[in-house]
């Protein structure tokens, strides 16, 4: 950790606006935290959002910032990562900016491998614009656009990066300072994009969205923390587990009514594609726990590397802005 540094160092003067009890109040603590471990310094590292209530972290990190327009950040962190590498990119987002209008957005990001570490704050609701259900909003999700309950089948985040093609995938929760700079520290150490999605709450929206999984008194019987080469365990009493089926790609709980779990539970290996294809459906299913933690994470070349491969990257000389936005591609429109 670097010394010189604190999370003051990465807090601004303007005041936090988002709803007394938001989720994003733990989530920006939390990110301060990770920067300090990172140990990087707030000239070294840019924020880029959308539109939501997510999307006011720019103001609120001390550091190179961008608010942009609705779903196009993935888009706007690209290029300001491919016109500066040097720069440690974060793009943050609701599950409206990132699973709604920005989706093809994400999608290209995700698919490209751009060196970007992606928070998805996922409430399930739209905040900002007063309570919308969302792309993963549960089924019968009373809303202004959905009076009579939403019927849609709820989006899975972690299911469309794999699709996508996303070669990091992991979850994490905002009532999880424990676990959730951790998780932000894996995704930034990542060389490619990271997608990390954070349950939060929306206490004036939709409050309670998440249920036990917020709770203390029940989030260790409803969630599993995995962790790469151990025993997928959970449970208060670490007596339930979980086996994975490779034949046809599902879990099934076991207990320790039949021996101990720890010798019977199948290792989390964060490395095969079917395993994190299967844990991407633990999401509050029956009676399986959510899966949480790293889901998936492979080492594949990022999009700058293979840009680099193909023509080799050559600083932009700035010595003369003027120069440069008069240069050979500019042309002048006579009367």
């Amino acid at each position: 950790m670097n010394q010189q540094l604190t999370p003051k160092d990465f807090t601004t003067d303007q005041e936090v606006r988002w709803c007394p009890g938001c989720g994003d109040y733990a989530i920006v603590n939390a990110v301060r935290k990770a920067l300090v471990k990172i140990g990087r310094q707030p000239e070294d590292v840019a924020f880029v959002s959308g539109i939501g209530c997510a999307a006011r972290f720019p103001y609120y990190i001390e550091s190179y910032g961008f608010h942009t327009i609705h779903g196009r950040a993935p888009a706007v962190a690209t290029g300001l990562k491919l016109a500066n590498p040097d720069l440690d990119v974060w793009v943050v987002g609701g599950d409206g900016d990132f699973l709604s209008i920005g989706a093809n957005h994400l999608y290209h990001a995700l698919r490209r491998n751009v060196n970007v570490n992606m928070l998805l704050l996922n409430n399930a609701i739209y905040g900002l614009t007063k309570g919308q259900y969302s792309p993963t909003s549960q089924p019968g999700t009373r809303s202004p656009s959905s009076p009579a309950g939403s019927v849609d089948s709820p989006a899975n985040a972690a299911l469309f990066a794999m699709g996508a093609g996303a070669r990091f995938i992991a979850r994490s929760g905002d009532t999880l300072p424990n676990h959730l700079p951790h998780m932000l520290e894996r995704a930034q150490a990542y060389q490619g994009a990271a997608l990390l999605e954070i349950f939060q709450n929306c206490i004036v929206y939709n409050d309670g969205v998440w249920g036990g999984l917020a709770d203390k008194t029940t989030t260790e019987d409803m969630t599993i923390r995995l962790e790469h080469g151990e025993p997928m365990i959970f449970g208060k009493e670490h007596d339930k587990g979980l086996v994975f089926d490779s034949t046809v790609g599902s879990f099934s709980v076991i207990t320790d009514a039949d021996g101990p779990v720890a010798e019977r539970a199948t290792v989390h290996d964060e490395t095969n594609w079917m395993m994190a294809w299967a844990l991407s459906h633990l999401q509050g299913y029956d009676e399986l726990p959510t899966a949480i933690g790293v889901i998936y994470c492979v080492e594949d070349e990022d999009f700058e590397t293979s840009r680099d491969k193909a023509a080799p990257y050559q600083a932009i000389d700035r010595s003369d802005l003027a120069d440069l936005l008069a240069g050979d591609g500019t042309w002048e429109v006579a009367e």
